[in-house]
């Protein structure tokens, strides 16, 4: 990796520090408040997803030559895809292992799924067109 896609990572890593504390805040908040787990996670993601897209654009990658709409649209392509895979590993968590902790699980699936959302954001959300 060039100094440059290093930069570009650890700056897609705040942003996605910062979606981690959306994602896991709103999933807590609605537990406590007597919502399950899978219906929690669910909000807790769609929030992150936005606000993801909004700082990638503004601090990570910078906008795209294409439309907003354009750029919004492959970008919840991959956070979709990636959010598949985040719940997926989330949910076999909390279901194979009893009193596994729900936070530890969202740090899991987020933790697996990075990389990927990394190259799917930077190859295809926010290409330049030529």
């Amino acid at each position: 990796m060039s100094k440059a896609q290093m930069s570009k990572f650890a700056r897609f890593a705040g942003v996605g520090g910062t979606g981690f504390i959306v994602d896991t805040g709103l999933t807590l908040l609605l537990i406590h408040r007597g919502i399950d787990p899978f219906t929690a996670r669910v909000f807790g993601i769609m929030f992150a997803m936005v606000t993801t897209w909004r700082l990638n654009r503004a601090l990570t990658f910078g906008a795209s030559r294409t439309s907003q709409a354009s750029e919004g649209a492959r970008y919840f392509v991959v956070a979709i895809l990636a959010a598949i895979l985040s719940y997926a590993i989330y949910t076999i968590l909390l279901i194979s292992i009893s009193g596994f902790p729900p936070a530890l699980a969202i740090v899991i699936a987020v933790g697996t799924t990075t990389l990927a959302s990394f190259l799917g954001y930077s190859r295809f959300a926010f290409k330049t067109a030529v």
